[in-house]
């Protein structure tokens, strides 16, 4: 089972409203990581470690085990506002927002960075597009 197909069945519903569901899951994920404003994934990793979390987030890129991030963990990262922008988005609380994020970012991240570091701008993009292209199209 893929990763966007755990989100799906994670998202539960009919198959086409799961595969909306995780495209936009998939989708505000991806803006996170991406978004230039706040550094992408490095400056996603330097919140967490700004945060106290680094051996979280090195667990994720690292070609070890990822270990487990909560819902209260991501919030405080991330903040409630992003968090709660996430929520509006999907049309969810923001408290199930939080726990998604914290279900599916450490997989997501774990597998934007195959080789246990995070790649530079537009290889992370080229990823990010070729992880939705298999889901959407493969």
């Amino acid at each position: 089972m893929g990763l966007l197909d755990q989100i799906a069945g994670a998202m539960g519903g009919s198959a086409g409203a799961a595969a909306e569901g995780e495209s936009s899951l998939l989708g505000n994920i991806m803006h996170l990581v991406n978004n230039p404003e706040t550094g992408g994934l490095s400056g996603l990793v330097q919140s967490f470690q700004k945060g106290g979390l680094g051996e979280v987030i090195n667990s994720w890129v690292s070609t070890g085990q990822n270990l487990p991030i909560s819902s209260e963990q991501i919030q405080s990262i991330l903040g409630s506002e992003q968090v709660s922008q996430i929520a509006g988005k999907l049309g969810i609380s923001p408290e199930e927002a939080s726990g998604k994020l914290a279900e599916f970012l450490p997989q997501i991240v774990d597998k934007l960075t195959p080789n246990g570091s995070v790649p530079e701008g537009s290889d992370l993009m080229s990823t990010g597009l070729e992880l939705l292209k298999s889901k959407l199209f493969g």
